[in-house]
């Protein structure tokens, strides 16, 4: 199969999720065509026969860019096997009911985009203190420090599964194939 591997990143981290996505797809020998949202370019280059798109939640909001590709594109999404990865922070809260909020962001894009993905897989994402501007680095620690998160400036931290990430696209190919 021919899966588009499309993604929309603020920081980094869910390009990463996305290349790991599509590493999964290529070594189960499907093909991958990993497609940058917000770049404005075309992905129809071969004609994919499913899709799994990757976004990260700021704000509680997905990137304006990635919503407008799905409302876009929501007709061709729903017509092939499609998945979607949220990628937060909030999904490794040790606040139950942070984890649940996390669970909740996509409905919203589903809800008004009318995409129905078969599958979706919450990941969390990094803190990546060595990118922020001072003060963005002192917000961020500060509500790491609420969340009992790592507070080391001095390197980022990653907290994304990736063994359960690629668990994830070995299921979603399984389905898509059955």
């Amino acid at each position: 199969m021919i899966i588009l591997v499309g993604y929309a990143t603020v920081e980094g981290q869910t390009r990463k999720i996305a290349d790991a996505v599509a590493t999964a797809v290529e070594a189960r020998g499907d093909r991958a065509l990993l497609f940058d949202i917000t770049s404005g370019g075309e992905y129809a280059v071969a004609h994919p026969e499913a899709a799994i798109l990757c976004a990260p939640v700021h704000a509680a909001r997905y990137p304006a860019a990635f919503s407008g590709f799905v409302r876009q594109e929501a007709s061709w999404l729903n017509s092939v096997p499609s998945a979607f990865v949220s990628v937060s922070l909030l999904i490794r809260s040790e606040f139950e009911e942070e984890r649940e909020e996390a669970m909740h962001f996509p409905d919203a894009l589903i809800s008004e985009s009318g995409w129905r993905p078969a599958m979706i897989h919450h990941a969390a994402g990094a803190l990546r203190y060595t990118e922020y501007d001072f003060f963005k680095r002192w917000i961020i620690r500060r509500m790491a420090e609420v969340e009992n998160a790592p507070t080391d400036v001095s390197r980022d931290h990653e907290f994304t599964d990736w063994s359960l990430l690629t668990r994830f696209v070995g299921d979603f190919l399984a389905a898509a194939k059955a």
